[in-house]
């Protein structure tokens, strides 16, 4: 295998973690501040209050994108994966 193409098949594998986990790490980060903000406005330094909130709106969104991640690996496996693999 060439460098060029083993660093590309990096580079986009690389690409497709990062928007696959968007939804997901954008959605806790909100939540994060949100209950962040909470608890500096009400003084309620509760660790569960942080834990999960969070965990729930993750497995929320984790769920409703779950179709959207899955067609885009099924889609980098079979466009760029498989030919190399194959030879192709």
């Amino acid at each position: 295998m060439d460098e060029v193409i083993f660093y590309d098949t990096l580079r986009q594998g690389l690409w497709v973690s990062v928007i696959i986990s968007t939804p997901i790490l954008t959605v806790a980060l909100v939540a994060g501040v949100v209950v962040g903000l909470f608890q500096a406005l009400t003084s309620v330094q509760e660790m569960t209050l942080t834990f999960v909130p969070k965990l729930a709106v993750i497995l929320i969104v984790f769920w409703i994108t779950m179709g959207f991640m899955t067609e885009t690996l099924v889609s980098f496996f079979k466009v760029t994966i498989v030919p190399l693999v194959a030879g192709v």
